[in-house]
């Protein structure tokens, strides 16, 4: 249902570079490279954006879950953005209120955008 998604950023260099070594955590890679935008995704679609942000104009609080093909993909992930800089939002694992095998982690990114890593494999 979503086509693309895309988050305002205070500086989109600093964060293409962060999105750039988390996203291939989930097999994802930059597939669009022109200021203001850069995009995320493969096979040359993108569906994760980030746009360089006029003065003060950041949204903040905005919820986006990345899909994760295993929980060591969610894992990964995680793991990836705290080396990156990024702030836990919660440690990978089991969200049964979510789904019996919703497996998820939740970080803060570097504008405090809440990004999910989740999971609904069985193991």
């Amino acid at each position: 249902m979503i086509d693309h998604l895309m988050l305002m950023v205070k500086d989109r260099d600093k964060s293409k570079s962060f999105y750039e070594s988390l996203l291939k955590t989930l097999g994802q890679t930059l597939v669009h490279d022109a200021p203001p935008y850069a995009g995320f995704g493969h096979k040359g679609h993108a569906p994760f954006w980030l746009k360089q942000a006029k003065g003060d104009r950041i949204t903040t609080c905005v919820h986006v879950a990345l899909s994760a093909n295993t929980r060591e993909e969610v894992r990964t992930f995680f793991e990836t953005a705290l080396s990156l800089g990024a702030k836990s939002n919660g440690e990978p694992g089991l969200r049964p209120d979510h789904g019996a095998n919703t497996y998820a982690a939740y970080i803060y990114d570097l504008d405090s955008h809440n990004i999910e890593a989740v999971c609904y494999a069985k193991e």
